[in-house]
C-alpha cells in the first residue's frame, strides 16, 4: 500500500465527493463492511462453542477442550490493535477507502481459510496452530475495518446528525451476529449434529466469500470522505500518526478504552459466554441455545437507531451514562437471571442485548469525538481495540472460570465492576471526548 502524499486530483475535489457519496452510498457502505466483518467474526465466536472443542482439541476434557478454544477466540483481540495501528496509519496518511478495501480483504481470506482448515486428527497439533493463525489474521482485518467504518459515515455526516450517522455501521453487529447464528440454526435444521461437526461447520466460513465480494464492490464504489480531502488540502496529515497520538493523546486513548469496557463485557457475557453455558451446563438443545442467541441479536439491532435518536435529543454523553447505569442495576440481577430455567435465561438474553444495543449504538461515535482528523482513523481503532482487550478478549474465559469455581454471583460481580470503570471514566471525559 503506497504511502506517498499526493494533491488531490480534480475527480477527489471535496464538493464532488459530497456530491458522489450520497448518504444511503455512505450509509450503505459502512454498514455492509462491519456486517460481513462481524459476520466472519461471530461465526467463529459460535464455532468456538459449538464445534471446535471437538475439531481442534478432542484429545481434552470437554470443559479443558471449551476453554482451549476460548483461548483461541480470545487472540483475535489481541491482533486487533497491531491491526488498529497499521491500517490506521495508512487510514489517516492515504485514505479512509483504500484501507477499508484492504482491511476487508485481510479479515476475509483469513475466515475462508479457516472453513479449509484440516482437522487435529489429520495433522495433530497442527491444527489448532493454524487456527490460531488465523485467528490472529481475523483480529487484524477488524482491528483496521471498524474505525474507518465508523470515520466513513461521520465524517461525511451532516451538522447535529453525527450520533445518527455513526449508529450505521454499528449495526452490523447485530446483523452479524444475527446472520451467523442462523446460518448455524439452519445448519442444524438441515443436517445432523454428526454431519455438522463432520463437514458442515465449514460451509459459513468458506461461503462467506460471497459477503466479500459484494463488499468490496460496495466499497470500491465510494470516494474519499469530505474531512480527509481537507486534511490534504490543509496538509495536516503528519508522518507517523500512532506517535502523535501516543504523545499528545494518552489521555483521549486511556479514557476511551475504558468508557467502552463495560460494552464489551456485556456483549460476551451475553453471546459467547451465554451460548457455552446454555449447551455445556444448562444442557440446552443447541438449537434453542441459538434461537435465544439470534433474538437476542434482534433486539441489539432495533436498540442501536433508539440510541442514535435519544442522543441527538437528550445528548450521546447523557445516553451513554443512563445505560452505563443501567448495566451496573443488571449485573445484580444476572446470577438470579442464569440460574432460574430457560425462561430467565430467555430474559436475560433479551435485557442484556437491548442494553447493549444502546451502548454499542452511541460508542463509535463517542471514541472517535476526541481526535483531531489527521490522527481519528488510528485513535478510534487503537481505542476501539485497546477496549476488547481489556474488556472482550478474555471475557467468556474470565466468566466461564468465575462460575466454575465461585458461582454465578461472581460472574455478576464482573460485570457489575466493568460498568462502574467505564461510568468513572465517562465522568471524567468532557462533553466534547464521548
Amino acid at each position: 500500500m503506497s504511502d506517498a502524499i499526493s494533491r488531490p486530483s480534480p475527480t477527489t475535489d471535496p464538493l464532488n465527493t459530497r456530491a458522489l457519496n450520497s448518504p444511503a452510498r455512505v450509509l450503505f457502505a459502512s454498514l455492509v463492511g462491519t456486517t460481513i466483518e462481524f459476520f466472519d467474526f461471530y461465526v467463529y465466536a459460535t464455532a468456538a462453542v459449538l464445534v471446535f472443542p471437538h475439531i481442534f482439541f478432542p484429545n481434552s476434557d470437554p470443559m479443558t477442550a471449551l476453554l482451549a478454544s476460548f483461548a483461541t477466540f480470545s487472540i483475535a483481540f489481541f491482533a486487533r490493535p497491531l491491526g488498529a495501528v497499521v491500517f490506521g496509519h495508512y487510514g489517516d496518511r492515504v485514505g479512509r477507502k483504500t484501507t477499508l478495501v484492504a482491511a476487508l480483504l485481510t479479515m476475509g481470506i483469513s475466515t475462508v481459510i479457516i472453513g479449509l482448515l484440516p482437522s487435529y486428527e489429520t495433522i495433530g497439533v497442527f491444527a489448532p496452530l493454524l487456527l490460531a493463525l488465523c485467528r490472529f489474521g481475523q483480529g487484524f482485518g477488524l482491528g483496521g475495518e471498524w474505525g474507518g467504518a465508523v470515520l466513513l459515515a461521520t465524517e461525511n455526516a451532516p451538522p447535529g446528525k453525527r450520533s445518527w450517522y455513526g449508529m450505521f455501521p454499528q449495526l452490523g453487529a447485530p446483523v452479524g451476529l444475527f446472520l451467523s447464528s442462523g446460518v448455524f440454526w439452519l445448519l442444524l435444521h438441515l443436517m445432523s449434529q454428526e454431519a455438522l461437526l463432520s463437514w458442515g461447520w465449514r460451509i459459513p466460513f468458506v461461503a462467506s466469500i460471497v459477503l466479500i465480494a459484494v463488499g468490496l464492490w460496495v466499497r470500491l464504489s465510494i470516494t474519499e470522505t469530505p474531512a480527509f480531502q481537507k486534511a490534504i488540502e490543509r496538509e495536516e496529515r503528519v508522518e507517523v500518526p500512532v506517535a502523535e497520538l501516543f504523545r499528545n493523546h494518552k489521555r483521549s486513548l486511556v479514557l476511551g478504552t475504558f468508557v467502552a469496557l463495560a460494552t464489551f463485557v456485556l456483549f460476551y457475557i451475553g453471546s459467547a459466554y451465554l451460548l457455552s453455558y446454555n449447551v455445556k451446563v444448562l444442557n440446552i438443545p443447541f438449537l434453542d441455545a441459538l434461537e435465544i442467541q439470534i433474538l437476542g441479536s434482534v433486539l441489539f439491532g432495533l436498540f442501536i437507531p433508539i440510541a442514535g435518536k435519544l442522543a441527538e435529543r437528550f445528548g450521546r454523553r447523557e445516553i451513554l451514562i443512563g445505560t452505563t447505569v443501567l448495566i451496573g442495576l443488571f449485573s445484580f440481577a444476572l446470577p438470579e437471571l442464569m440460574t432460574s430455567g430457560e425462561t430467565a435465561i430467555v430474559v436475560f438474553a433479551a435485557v442484556a442485548m437491548a442494553l447493549m444495543g444502546l451502548t454499542y449504538g452511541l460508542i463509535g461515535t463517542a471514541l472517535a469525538a476526541p481526535f483531531p482528523t489527521r490522527v481519528r482513523y488510528t485513535g478510534a481503532s487503537i481505542t476501539f481495540n485497546f477496549a476488547g482487550i481489556f474488556g472482550a478478549s478474555l471475557a467468556p474465559y474470565i466468566a466461564t472460570w468465575l462460575q466454575v469455581n465461585y458461582g454465578m454471583t461472581y460472574v455478576g460481580y464482573y460485570l457489575g465492576i466493568a460498568a462502574l470503570v467505564t461510568l468513572a471514566c465517562i465522568l471524567m471525559s468532557g462533553r466534547d471526548e464521548v
